[in-house]
């Protein structure tokens, strides 16, 4: 661990289990094993405030994922956990989640040190989500069930369905809510009895390590959960074609999702894509105006933007267009851009240098194409991997900025005149992740709602997030879900059994 980063963390008194968590030789998880990757690479994890070195974690090989996948399956096929009753499975994972709360503390300060991430937020969103996902789908392991029918067809049969786990699960998680995402992946997954192995993004390893070292504590058998550290190019690509692994379900940016689908799909899995995201906000005439500004800054400037729902694309009525600017940048200024160890941080720098210098270069490209730049849209000065929150006003559609997903702290705005408008414009894109409306006219908004085309709306509020409701894009967003009862759909068999009466 680099000085800087010592510095760094006693600077704000990092408790001393994640110093010691940190400070320990990060390995994989594999069959309950701890293992270096096969040909004993590593990469460096960089914190992103300091720009310094926290640890390295082990770039694992297809031979670990080979591995992985073999420890999953002979556990699903030989092993205990799908044969255990249902009200055991719920107690082990209920266990996992009482864990995950006692720990919480610790996993958000390694969540933000590892993503750069605001540990306020880390602790109150991310952790807490993933507490409640545990909770929500170990409920759910005793309320899987089929049906039974009367058939038509001449004869007398028992015809009955049952209820049964895919199989293998190959997980792919993103860099931006890695412990949370990953809990939307696994929560379902080993409520139906399915097992698991995870491939963590590169960049955000760490909480995904920890993790691991409390499915152990929680008595969990070996090989249900299996942890893959590697890049996406080598260890992602091999999950999407391994014949061993039955599911696949990913979260991260759409060109890769289209390649990774197309992988999965040519091996006939089953798959879960959740994807890229431009999301528009629909500000009406009769908003509550400096509610809708907090609300509409908070959905596009929390994580810094990194977030695939974010508001990112706000068209507000032109009669309150300037107001309402005008109430977003006085908003915007109280939102401190800080470390994220700093309990007062909301802007907290990106994942990496490359994602910045990629923000950085989409504003720049903004420039060009003649938008203006509202507010902010200047480099920050320093170490770490800041940008400052940028507003930019009078878009046009068919500007990159609005049609492509940038991925940070960015704005970009435009007035409209009637509400065929502002649908015309909200849905004038590749993506259909999520949508917002701010208006207190109910009859109104309920008359919007079902014309975008978006897998989630939100009213007066922006991405509202809980394990009983599903999560999951229209268009080039993806197809399919997590969270949610329709979640276990997409982890479940249903076998027809008919039985010959006398």
């Amino acid at each position: 661990m680099d000085s800087n980063v010592k510095e760094y963390l006693q600077t704000f008194g990092v408790s001393e289990a994640t110093q010691r968590f940190l400070s320990k030789a990060q390995k994989m998880f594999i069959g309950g094993a701890w293992v270096e990757a096969s040909d004993g690479g590593t990469a460096d994890v960089i914190e992103p405030s300091t720009e310094g070195l926290i640890t390295r974690i082990p770039m694992g090989t297809t031979a670990d994922l080979d591995h992985a996948v073999q420890a999953a399956r002979a556990q699903f096929d030989g092993g205990t956990w799908r044969l255990l009753k249902p009200l055991e499975r719920e107690r082990l994972l209920q266990r996992l989640a009482d864990l995950i709360e006692s720990h919480a503390a610790e996993l958000a300060e390694i969540e933000s040190i590892d993503m750069g991430k605001s540990v306020a937020h880390a602790r109150d969103v991310d952790i807490q989500g993933t507490v409640d996902t545990f909770r929500y789908f170990a409920g759910w392991a005793t309320k899987l069930h089929g049906r039974t029918v009367e058939p038509s067809l001449p004869g007398n049969y028992l015809a009955y369905t049952r209820k049964e786990p895919v199989g293998v699960v190959g997980a792919i998680v993103p860099w931006n809510f890695p412990l949370q995402t990953m809990a939307w992946k696994l929560g379902a997954a080993l409520a139906t009895g399915c097992t698991v192995v995870v491939k963590p993004a590169e960049l955000t390893s760490l909480s995904a390590l920890r993790f691991a070292e409390l499915v152990q504590e929680a008595g969990i058998p070996d090989g249900v959960v299996n942890i893959v550290t590697g890049r996406g190019t080598v260890v992602g690509a091999a999950m999407a074609t391994h014949p061993g692994i039955d599911k696949l379900t990913f979260t991260g940016s759409t060109p890769v999702g289209r390649t990774v689908g197309r992988a999965a799909v040519d091996e006939m899995k089953r798959l879960t894509l959740e994807l890229g995201g431009k999301s528009p906000v629909i500000v009406l005439a009769d908003a509550d105006l400096p509610a809708a500004a907090q609300a509409v800054a908070n959905g596009v400037f929390f994580n810094s933007g990194q977030v695939c729902d974010a508001g990112t694309r706000a068209y507000i009525h032109r009669s309150i267009y300037d107001e309402f600017l005008r109430e977003l940048v006085a908003y915007t200024r109280t939102l401190k851009m800080a470390p994220g160890l700093d309990p007062d941080c909301f802007i907290s720098p990106l994942v990496s240098k490359q994602q910045q210098e990629r923000v950085l270069d989409y504003i720049e490209i903004g420039k060009r194409e003649g938008a203006e730049v509202y507010y902010g849209g200047q480099p920050v000065e320093g170490p770490g991997y800041f940008v400052e929150p940028t507003i930019f006003a009078h878009c046009r559609n068919d500007m990159r900025i609005v049609q492509e997903e940038i991925f940070g702290p960015v704005l970009v705005t435009a007035p409209f005149d009637n509400d065929e408008e502002a649908l015309a414009l909200a849905n004038d894109s590749p993506y259909g992740l999520a949508a917002a409306l701010y208006s207190n006219d109910l009859n109104r908004v309920h008359g919007l709602i079902p014309r975008l085309r978006a897998g989630s709306v939100y009213v007066n509020a922006h991405s509202t997030i809980d394990p009983s409701m599903p999560f999951g894009g229209f268009k080039q967003s993806g197809f399919g879900k997590d969270l949610g009862p329709e979640q276990l759909d997409y982890l479940l068999e249903t076998k027809a059994v008919w039985i010959t009466l006398p």
